[in-house]
C-alpha cells in the first residue's frame, strides 16, 4: 500500500499501544499494528487483505455495511457504536468488548479509514464487578433499611406500649391521689358531723334537761305561766330535734335510692299557703313575706311533698339568716312547660369564698356558724330537685342579700 516512508510507517504502527486496524473504501483491512493483531488473535500478516467483517461478530454483520457506508459518506472522525456497546470477534470464535474511534483521510487519492481499537475486557469486568457489589450493597441497604423499618415500627409499638403503660398508671395514680382526697374528705366530713351533731344535739338537750329541772320547781298554781313557758322550750327543742333526726334519715334514704315520688296534680297556691303559714311562726320582730300574685290558675304534676319541703327550707333559711324588719319575697312565674320560684331574702348573704361549697352535705358558711343547723338541708333539696329533672341555683352577696331560684316542670317524667 505504501510504498514510500514504509519503515517509518511500520515504525509510527508499532509504537502505538492500542490496536490500529487501516481498512480502504472497499472494507478490506490494507494494515494492522501488533497490538491489533495480538488483540484479535492472528498471526503476522494474516489480516492483511482480509474484509473487515471477520473482525466484527457474525450476529452484527447485517447492519455494518450501512453504518460504514454513512461514515465514509460523512469522512468525520467518530466513536465507533456511539451509545452502545460494540464487540470484536478474534480467530478463534470468541467475542470481546471494544472501543474503536474512527479516523477517515485521503492519500495518494485513496480514501481510507483507520481505527483506533482498545479491547476494554478487563474494564467491563470491572464495571460487572462494580455493578454487582453495587447490586449487593443496594440489597443490603434496602434489607437494612427493612430491618431498621421494623426496628423503628418495634420501636414505636414499645414507646406505645410505655406511653399505655405510662397513662395507665398516672390514672392509677391519680384514681389513688382521689381516692385519698375522698377519704382525706370524708374524714373532715365525718369529724365536722360529729362536732356538728355533738353541737346540734347538746344544746338542744341541755335547754330540755334545764326547763325540766326548773318545771320541778313551780308546784304552785299561780306558777302556771312559767311552767307553760318551759313546756314550750321542752316542745320546741323535741321538734328541732325531730326535724334533724328526719333531715339525717332523709340524706339516707337519697343516698340508698329509697325515695319512692308520688306526683299528684296540685294547685300552687295550696303548698305556698301551707309554707308562708308554718314560716310566720318563725318570722322575727318586724319581719313579713311577700306573698306573690296572681297564682290561683297555677298547677303543678309534681309530688306535692316534695315541692312544700324545698320551698319551706328556702324561706325558713331566709328568715333564720335575716335581721328583724326585713322583707321575704316569693316569687312565682309559671309559662306552658315549667314552673320557676324564687325566695329573695336581705340578710347576711353567703361569703364568696363559701358560695361553691354551698349545697355541699353538712357544710355551712363561715358568717352562719353561730346559728343553728346541720348544713344538710340544700343538699337535700338540690337532690330532691334534680331527682324531679329540676335545677336549683342561687345569686348572693355578702352583707347585702341573697335569691334561690327553682327551675322545675310542669309534669312530672
Amino acid at each position: 500500500m505504501f510504498k514510500k516512508d514504509q519503515d517509518i510507517f511500520n515504525i509510527l504502527l508499532g509504537s502505538v499501544s492500542e490496536g490500529v486496524i487501516i481498512v480502504d473504501e472497499h472494507q478490506n483491512i490494507v494494515e494492522a499494528n501488533e497490538s491489533a493483531i495480538k488483540m484479535f488473535g492472528y498471526n503476522n500478516d494474516e489480516l492483511i487483505k482480509k474484509p473487515l467483517n471477520i473482525l466484527i461478530p457474525q450476529n452484527y454483520h447485517a447492519n455494518h455495511g450501512s453504518h460504514f457506508k454513512g461514515f465514509m459518506k460523512d469522512k468525520k472522525k467518530r466513536r465507533m457504536g456511539q451509545g452502545r456497546d460494540i464487540f470484536g470477534a478474534k480467530k478463534d470464535g470468541s467475542i470481546f468488548p471494544l472501543e474503536a474511534g474512527l479516523n477517515p483521510f485521503n492519500i495518494y487519492g485513496q480514501n481510507y479509514v483507520m481505527a483506533l481499537i482498545i479491547d476494554i475486557t478487563f474494564r467491563k469486568e470491572q464495571e460487572k464487578k462494580i455493578i454487582a457489589l453495587n447490586t449487593k450493597l443496594e440489597n443490603e441497604v434496602e434489607q437494612r433499611t427493612e430491618e431498621l423499618k421494623a426496628a423503628i415500627e418495634e420501636l414505636k409499638s414499645l414507646n406505645l406500649e410505655l406511653g399505655n403503660e405510662n397513662q395507665k398508671r398516672k390514672n392509677a395514680e391519680e384514681e389513688i391521689k382521689s381516692a385519698l382526697k375522698k377519704e382525706q374528705e370524708l374524714n373532715e366530713l365525718k369529724t365536722k358531723f360529729l362536732s356538728l351533731v355533738s353541737h346540734e344535739f347538746k344544746t338542744p338537750l341541755s335547754g330540755i334537761l334545764t326547763s325540766t329541772m326548773l318545771l320541778g320547781k313551780y308546784k304552785l298554781s299561780e306558777q302556771q305561766k312559767n311552767r307553760d313557758k318551759h313546756l314550750k322550750t321542752i316542745t320546741d327543742k323535741v321538734h328541732y330535734l325531730n326535724n334533724i333526726l328526719n333531715d339525717f334519715l332523709s340524706v339516707e334514704k337519697l343516698e340508698r335510692g329509697q325515695i319512692h315520688y308520688n306526683p299528684t296534680t296540685f294547685k300552687l297556691s295550696k303548698v305556698l299557703d301551707e309554707v308562708v303559714y308554718n314560716a310566720n311562726i318563725l318570722l322575727k320582730d318586724g319581719q313579713k313575706i311577700n306573698y306573690p300574685v296572681n297564682i290561683n290558675n297555677y298547677f303543678l304534676h309534681q309530688d306535692e311533698k316534695i315541692i312544700e319541703l324545698a320551698l319551706s327550707n328556702l324561706v325558713n333559711n331566709a328568715i333564720k339568716y335575716s335581721s328583724e324588719n326585713t322583707i321575704i319575697d316569693l316569687n312565682v312565674y309559671q309559662n306552658e312547660t315549667e314552673t320557676t320560684f324564687t325566695v329573695n331574702d336581705n340578710g347576711i348573704g353567703i361569703p364568696k369564698n363559701d358560695q361553691k361549697n354551698i349545697f355541699n352535705r353538712y357544710f355551712r358558711a363561715e358568717n352562719a356558724l353561730l346559728s343553728q343547723g346541720t348544713g344538710i338541708g340544700l343538699n337535700i333539696v338540690k337532690t330532691h330537685i334534680e331527682n324531679l329533672n329540676g335545677t336549683i341555683s342561687f345569686k348572693s352577696t355578702e352583707n347585702i342579700g341573697t335569691t334561690f331560684t327553682i327551675i322545675i316542670p310542669n309534669k312530672s317524667k
